[in-house]
């Protein structure tokens, strides 16, 4: 069997881990993303793509 088919196992550390992003850098971003989505045109596919990813993440984050 040629390893690249061959399925991928492994085993996982029980050590806790770190969040990729905090919740506080999750909220910085979407703040970012939504500045930079007014500061431009808004029609732009840019503008566009930075509201979209804005809103996507904002529904994602916790209301706190």
């Amino acid at each position: 069997m040629d390893d690249l088919a061959a399925p991928v196992t492994g085993s996982y550390s029980d050590a806790p881990r770190l969040p990729l992003i905090t919740l506080g850098e999750a909220r910085e971003a979407v703040r970012l993303l939504m500045h930079f989505s007014e500061l431009g045109d808004a029609d732009s596919d840019e503008a566009l793509d930075a509201f979209a990813l804005a809103t996507d993440i904002a529904g994602r984050l916790p209301s706190d």
